[in-house]
């Protein structure tokens, strides 16, 4: 073993311990949280038995329900940033079971709604949350626990918050994971249809141009699957 992976798994642990007894005070909480994701960051795919054994109490940790249920949404993001690190290690298999996986996307969802405001604390997490379920398709796993009514909150909250000031990897992260689904869904529902339809109605051209030129995209993918 590299001197670097015996320094990592030693943080793993020690990270691990720190929350069995976490800190109260809020900004204290996103440190450890933060520090927590740079460290997943650093883990690759099918890492060695010794990294996976210090992951592992890492992982029950993480979907603690004081973590997961807190009450401030910038703690619960930075909670999700970390599970989407270890789904990024443990893809393609889901790493926690389907409950709990879709409690996971439930969260995933109310924190895209609040990306219309790029100065929020959580803004550059949610991104980077996006960036990494379109990579490694974590999104199909919605499709695998039948979340239909989930699929269709996402979609309809991607199209609302999409805003000409958020960089191109953000657009581009979106119509990946809606690709995706929809690529990979049986039947498209009319719910999903009608969320788009309505966005790219003429009069939305010009009042969101970018959330009608993702509708207009999206939509003209589900017609090429139609046919």
């Amino acid at each position: 073993m590299t001197s670097f992976h015996s320094e990592l798994e030693k943080q793993l642990k020690e990270a691990r311990n720190r929350f069995l007894n976490p800190p109260s005070p809020i900004d204290d909480l996103l440190t450890l949280l933060d520090e927590v994701e740079n460290l997943l960051a650093n883990v690759e795919q099918v890492p060695s038995k010794s990294i996976r054994d210090a992951l592992f109490p890492l992982v029950k940790a993480l979907i603690n329900n004081k973590l997961l249920r807190h009450a401030e949404m910038d703690v619960k993001v930075l909670v999700v940033s970390s599970i989407i690190e270890i789904a990024r290690i443990t893809a393609p298999d889901a790493p926690y079971k389907d409950e709990r996986m879709k409690e996971i996307f439930q969260l995933i969802v109310a924190a895209c709604e609040n990306m219309s405001h790029v100065s929020t604390r959580s803004y550059k997490k949610v991104t980077s949350i996006l960036d990494t379920i379109a990579k490694v398709k974590l999104c199909l796993v919605m499709l695998d626990l039948e979340c239909d009514a989930l699929v269709v909150e996402m979609f309809q909250s991607f199209l609302k918050m999409i805003r000409f000031n958020h960089p191109p990897a953000v657009l581009s992260a979106m119509e990946t994971i809606m690709s995706l689904v929809i690529n990979e869904s049986e039947d498209i529902s009319l719910d999903l249809l009608s969320s788009l339809f309505v966005i790219v109605r003429k009069v939305n051209q010009n009042f969101s141009p970018i959330s009608w030129t993702l509708g207009e995209q999206i939509i003209t993918r589900i017609n090429a699957q139609l046919e």
